[in-house]
């Protein structure tokens, strides 16, 4: 058996020694993501970290959903429906770049705060539930969109309705997010 650069056995990890190795940088932040823990295990803080990390794939992956599959010509469509009928209708349309733009940035945004998540930051939890509640409304209205085949009464669209694919992956982590938030009370709060 050859010896590890830099010789020697450093510590024991699960009674297995494990070698010193010099000269070689550490690759990520692998043992600071470790000790964020995850929320769930026993004695560690509960947290909605994970949750929140999830949700923010899956919005994520909801985003190139819409981007693929033709979503903002129905959107913009049935802005303009609704505000023919509804006069008092808040919603915008949007060009394309801009919206894509605009949800990129949203994104990159949203997982820059997973860390705060990650130690149930007391200021993030009212934004988590807001997140979580409106990916369960996007979710349902892509899903609802898909079984009645149109947005707007005169908005009729082919189905599955663009964005429905990764409507499953926003219900499941709005939920789970929504879960997640319960069970980490705000006795365990964290003033970050």
């Amino acid at each position: 058996m050859t010896r590890p650069e830099g010789g020697g056995c450093g510590s024991l990890l699960n009674g297995v020694a494990q070698p010193i190795v010099r000269n070689a940088t550490r690759v990520g932040n692998w043992g600071r993501i470790q000790r964020m823990g995850l929320g769930s295990e026993p004695g560690r803080q509960p947290n909605f970290g994970m949750a929140w990390f999830l949700l923010c794939l899956a919005f994520c992956a909801h985003v190139a959903d819409e981007a693929l599959t033709g979503f903002l010509p129905i959107y913009n469509a049935t802005v303009l429906a609704m505000r023919s009928q509804y006069k008092w209708y808040p919603m915008p349309t949007f060009e394309y770049r801009d919206w894509l733009t605009a949800l990129i940035v949203a994104n990159i945004v949203l997982l820059l705060l997973t860390p705060f998540a990650f130690r149930n930051a007391w200021w993030l939890r009212p934004l988590a539930y807001f997140y979580a509640i409106v990916h369960l409304l996007n979710g349902m209205g892509h899903t609802l969109a898909t079984v009645f085949g149109r947005t707007a009464s005169s908005i009729h669209i082919s189905r599955p309705a663009p964005g429905f694919y990764s409507s499953p992956l926003l219900l499941a982590g709005s939920i789970y997010l929504l879960v997640r938030l319960r069970s980490s009370t705000s006795k365990s709060t964290v003033k970050s």
